[in-house]
């Protein structure tokens, strides 16, 4: 495979993916701000159940966005035929996204780029994510 192509795809699902991360932020921080309207600063405590609640839908709309940039990396592996089974994709980019990386054997050689590319990927949308919880439960906690 040449390296302009794979490059190209690397390229196109960081793009893709940051957009789908970015747009999900928001979808879920406006969320939230609707939720917490009319809410009493006491009910919003971490503490409380309403702020455990609160602080529990941001971790899975965070999840939930890293599982869908984790799947169409997945199933790109797959169309392309860097690996041979769906479960293998899975695999793969679950531990490449989340910058565990035990070994890119399932990778086929010529997409390994890309492979890596989503490491670093992974790696910086999970921190956006990170930010986005710390900026949220501060937003909450200083209301």
């Amino acid at each position: 495979m040449p390296l302009l192509t794979e490059l190209a795809l690397a390229t196109a699902m960081v793009v893709v993916t940051a957009m789908i991360h970015g747009f999900g932020l928001l979808v879920i921080g406006r969320s939230l701000r609707a939720l917490d309207r009319g809410v009493v600063d006491a009910e919003l405590d971490p503490l409380s159940w309403v702020g455990a609640a609160y602080t529990s839908m941001v971790v899975l709309g965070l999840l939930a966005l890293a599982g869908i940039e984790i799947w169409l990396y997945a199933f790109v592996y797959l169309a392309v035929g860097a690996t041979a089974t769906l479960p293998d994709s899975v695999y793969f980019s679950t531990i490449t996204f989340a910058a565990i990386g035990y070994s890119d054997a399932p990778l086929a050689t010529p997409w390994r780029l890309v492979g890596a590319i989503e490491g670093v990927n992974g790696v910086l949308l999970l921190g956006w994510s990170v930010a986005f919880l710390v900026a949220e439960l501060q937003r909450v906690r200083h209301r």
